[in-house]
């Protein structure tokens, strides 16, 4: 399945799903933050996910019980690659280079970073 970008409400619901690894309605509207959407906003938008292929649901008499079907980790790399090619033309050196002006990475951190890449290569 092809993975597609996310709205931001949807994005959320997938966030708590990730971390419950399933639940109700009413669970998902637990953890979100305050002011909580109503009831139904968060059913559609879990309905609209479930389209998407997202998440799906086993039913237990009236009861949906939903699940991701993408993990948090795919969803990751999707968005991950997303960036790099629209804002880095696929560049790491450029996403390098980003990460050092604008977000003053240290020369340590930047050590580090070059460490772990060598250590994920071998």
């Amino acid at each position: 399945m092809k993975v597609k970008e996310l709205t931001k409400a949807e994005e959320q619901v997938m966030q708590i799903l990730w971390q419950l690894k399933e639940g109700i309605v009413k669970d998902v509207l637990e953890k979100m933050p305050e002011p909580k959407p109503a009831y139904n906003t968060v059913s559609t938008v879990i309905r609209v996910l479930e389209g998407k292929g997202f998440i799906y649901h086993k039913a237990y008499g009236n009861s949906h019980v939903y699940f991701p079907l993408i993990s948090g980790d795919e969803y990751k790399k999707f968005t991950f690659d997303k960036m790099m090619s629209n804002y880095f033309s696929n560049s790491y050196q450029s996403l390098v280079s980003f990460l050092v002006k604008e977000k003053n990475l240290s020369l340590q951190e930047l050590e580090e970073i070059t460490q772990l890449a060598e250590k994920l290569k071998n």
